[in-house]
């Protein structure tokens, strides 16, 4: 679905400043491992909604980014492989796969980590457009990989639940250590005179 699509279903997108960024919830929060609910309804809330996702990929920057990645537990995903065009499934599922393709995935909710994993070539996708009506998609490689990489976040899966079990356990030692590190930086420094010693 195109940006001009997807802006006349609600009108214009009104002044700058209206669309914001949303956070991108990374790994260790308990709504990535949650599988996202069917949607009944698509409003003009879950219009707006699609419009801040793809402000939020865009900026992170990303070309695919499902519903639980900002917090909502909702059975949809917009993407955009670089050409400019702006997609949106809601309650996608794959039917059909096949083949093997290797390829080094990323993820938003996973940063600065990338991992060469084998997923099917090729893939058969059946879902819904923003107006209701059914859509029926085959992909390979690329965009296979995307529609893959995002059903799973839909599924409370991560991108290392696919890993070998030593690469999982490295990824998740970098990810401890970031964490830690990102904790330090933020404790306030000791206030002056202290010599650094704070005693209860």
């Amino acid at each position: 679905m195109s940006a001009r699509r997807i802006r006349s279903l609600v009108g214009p997108l009104g002044p700058p400043g209206i669309l914001r960024r949303m956070e991108i919830r990374t790994v260790g929060d308990p709504v990535l491992r949650q599988v996202a609910a069917e949607i009944t309804d698509v409003d003009d809330r879950l219009v707006r909604l699609t419009e801040q996702m793809f402000v939020t990929m865009y900026e992170a920057p990303g070309i695919g980014l499902a519903a639980p990645q900002i917090g909502v537990q909702q059975r949809l995903f917009v993407y955009d492989l670089g050409d400019g065009e702006q997609h949106v499934l809601v309650n996608p599922e794959i039917v059909e796969s096949e083949g093997e393709w290797l390829y080094e995935e990323g993820c938003l909710s996973i940063p600065g980590l990338s991992f060469e994993i084998v997923r099917p070539k090729i893939v058969h996708l059946r879902g819904r457009d923003l107006d209701g009506n059914e859509v029926e998609l085959e992909a390979d490689e690329l965009l296979a990989r995307l529609f893959q990489h995002e059903l799973d976040h839909l599924n409370g899966v991560l991108m290392l639940d696919h890993l070998e079990e030593d690469d999982r356990k490295w990824a998740m030692k970098q990810l401890r250590e970031r964490e830690l590190a990102r904790s330090m930086q933020q404790r306030p420094a000791p206030a002056a005179g202290t010599g650094g010693l704070q005693l209860p």
